[in-house]
């Protein structure tokens, strides 16, 4: 009997630790669920987050608005310009030569309006003279209607005063046809007014526009980026030059599962951090739009079931993150860096979509206006020059 009961011991000693051991680990997974659980509700459940996020911003692209070869070129990559810098200046040989052009045509009509001002005043005169001689050649015909009746003249005499007045009647009417198509080349306008007058100092304000856009400037203040024109080279309108990039004007286009947007909202707060600055900078920011469509219906080869190439996969939506100004004054972004987007979802009372914006310019520059007033001067003395006055 002692035997038995010592054997038996070990065997109970050992099922005690299995499930005392049990008993730990049980324990030890519900504490790992509750942890779990609290942290899911307190730190999970709220937001939502991705890595699939970019800088983005605003490129302006530099063209001319004149053809052209490049003479100089000011800035190189990498340079900060302000708004209203020249950046390069085309040879503007050909540009000098159509403005002196535009101001000898301007001469040109001016002489020739008031030509035919003067023509008009004489032809005024002329027909004067005509009518004079009309009445004249009706009171010579009248006096030998008389005389033919007393049979003191000729048949042939008398025909050939009605001749004489037909004659002036017709001549008459030629100058009055004459005058009347100076005068309606003329109208009632004052010189200025004539529309040939006005064509050709549209086209002198326009040779002198394309003469100062042969010096391409700056539209905002940035950094140049993308400059891949050089000295010598040809360039024709529209076609870039180079870039601009403000940073003052950065957003980030977070891309979202489309499984990840059922609470998200506009004006809901955003942590954002860079690669470029590490887990030590925490930038804020915030949900200010939704795109309308998915990455994939906005590409150059849309999804369609149609064509074979659908496939059935979890879509990215972009969501437009706001920055803060002052935190992108003291760290500087570029564009193309990748962040980690984390967007608090807890309030959901915002937009899905964006209200209708009010009638607001968003961006706009005044480098590209042009002050008239010393070409509307040189037009105004090339009419007085020539007009005689």
């Amino acid at each position: 009997m002692t035997e038995q009961t010592e054997n038996k011991k070990p065997v109970l000693s050992k099922n005690a630790k299995r499930k005392k051991a049990l008993g730990y680990f049980i324990t030890i997974l519900l504490l790992i669920a509750i942890i779990t659980s609290v942290y899911w509700f307190f730190f999970v459940r709220n937001y939502e987050e991705t890595e699939d996020a970019y800088v983005s911003g605003n490129q302006v692209i530099i063209s001319s608005q004149v053809n052209g070869n490049v003479s100089k070129i000011n800035v190189d990559n990498m340079d900060f310009v302000h708004t209203g810098d020249v950046l390069l200046e085309l040879d503007d040989t050909d540009l000098k030569l159509h403005f002196q052009q535009a101001q000898d045509n301007l001469a040109s009509s001016v002489r020739q309006i008031e030509q035919l001002g003067f023509t008009v005043k004489q032809l005024q005169s002329i027909l004067d003279a005509k009518s004079t001689a009309l009445n004249k050649a009706k009171g010579d015909l009248q006096r030998r209607e008389q005389l033919a009746k007393t049979g003191s003249i000729d048949k042939e005499t008398l025909q050939h005063a009605k001749d004489a007045v037909n004659i002036a009647q017709a001549d008459l009417q030629a100058t009055q046809n004459q005058l009347a198509a100076n005068q309606a080349l003329l109208g009632n306008l004052p010189l200025r007014e004539q529309p040939a007058v006005k064509n050709a100092v549209s086209a002198l304000t326009l040779a002198w526009l394309n003469l100062q856009r042969s010096k391409i400037v700056s539209p905002v203040d940035g950094y140049v980026a993308r400059r891949n024109v050089q000295v010598g080279q040809k360039v024709a309108v529209g076609s870039p030059l180079m870039a601009v990039v403000s940073n003052q004007t950065m957003w980030v286009d977070a891309n979202f599962k489309e499984t990840q947007l059922r609470k998200m909202r506009i004006g809901q707060p955003v942590k954002l951090v860079f690669d470029l600055y590490g887990d030590d900078v925490k930038f804020d920011g915030t949900v200010s739009g939704i795109e309308m469509g998915t990455g994939s219906a906005f590409s150059l080869l849309p999804a369609q079931n149609a064509t074979g190439n659908w496939i059935k996969v979890v879509q990215r939506v972009p969501v437009r993150i706001d920055l803060d100004p002052d935190q992108m004054k003291k760290y500087p972004l570029r564009l193309g860096l990748s962040a980690t987007v984390e967007v608090n979802v807890a309030d959901t009372r915002g937009k899905v979509l964006r209200e209708p914006r009010a009638s607001e310019v968003l961006y706009q520059t005044q480098a590209l206006d042009y002050d008239l007033s010393p070409v509307n001067t040189l037009a105004e003395q090339i009419i007085q020059a020539n007009a005689g006055e």
